[in-house]
């Protein structure tokens, strides 16, 4: 199986571990893992990467995620969405579209969110959704996260008034914290309905292929993209056949043009990732971190 990264459209009611498992039963690969978890309600992107391709998981991360999310108000709910019972808040039916498009610029920037009850964060040493379910329903502390932008889409007047938002976020950002802090910032209540991952760096749910049409391990190389797509905008390298054989024993190479510093990727000949590193300036050397093999 080639290293890459395969562009999910996780349908609802599937886990994100679960489409991993079918599509490593699929493929036959030794290692397949996902960027970035989507509740079993959520549906869109969801990156799968294969074999070597999973080492750059970390660098995945940083790039901005978009979702296309429901809010529901005027009730509350235990998990923060619609997979639990729900709890009469006030009556919403005095908000209009510009009083929930103030309250959600609000939010835009760098702020302080409480993940839900029910999350995997790590309260302790145990995951806050095992907590929860024993009893313990206290959410994780709060903890900076960013939110590049939030826009109103549409909006539902009304005793079960809704409204369509599109937010782009960094790692570590819950909608359904959103959901529940914009319910709460306009005094009704609110809770996460649909959600939608429509981009994940530069993945659409547009061009995303549904796990059905992922039947053998041919269809999934046919979908696989090369590993750099979900780097971040890093200077690059070429190496040469010597370089590259040193690079992957884990050794510093001398490299012209001389990379900027921070973070540099190295390809070899024909444009195939090797390693992600960086510079030693005084020697002026890429000093190689994550190689893939």
């Amino acid at each position: 199986m080639h290293p890459g990264v395969l562009n999910v459209n996780k349908a609802a009611g599937s886990t994100s571990f679960a489409v991993v498992r079918r599509l490593r039963q699929v493929s036959g690969a030794r290692r397949v893992g996902h960027a970035g978890t989507l509740d079993p309600l959520a549906t869109g992107v969801l990156p799968v990467l294969f074999e070597s391709a999973t080492r750059l998981a970390d660098f995945a991360h940083l790039l901005p995620k978009t979702y296309v999310a429901e809010v529901c108000f005027g009730y509350r709910t235990a998990t923060d969405d619609a997979e639990s019972e729900q709890v009469a808040g006030a009556d919403p039916s005095a908000l209009v579209r510009e009083l929930v498009a103030a309250a959600l610029l609000d939010f835009v920037g760098q702020i302080q969110q409480q993940p839900p009850a029910f999350s995997a964060v790590k309260v302790d040493g145990q995951r806050a959704y095992v907590r929860a379910r024993e009893g313990d329903t206290t959410r994780p502390e709060a903890r900076a996260v960013e939110i590049y932008s939030a826009e109103v889409l549409d909006f539902k007047p009304g005793p079960r008034a809704t409204a369509a938002v599109r937010v782009s976020c960094g790692r570590g950002t819950y909608l359904r914290s959103l959901a529940r802090d914009l319910g709460d910032r306009l005094g009704v209540g609110g809770y996460l309905g649909r959600l939608v991952r429509s981009d994940y760096g530069p993945l659409s749910v547009t061009t995303a292929v549904d796990l059905s049409e992922l039947t053998d391990r041919a269809s999934i190389e046919a979908h696989l993209l090369p590993p750099q797509v979900l780097l971040p905008p890093m200077p690059e390298v070429r190496l040469g056949p010597d370089q590259e054989g040193l690079v992957r024993q884990g050794r510093a190479v001398r490299v012209l043009p001389e990379p900027g510093l921070g973070a540099v990727r190295a390809h070899d000949q024909a444009g195939r990732l090797v390693a992600i590193g960086h510079t030693d300036p005084l020697r002026r050397l890429f000093v190689p971190d994550k190689v893939l093999p």
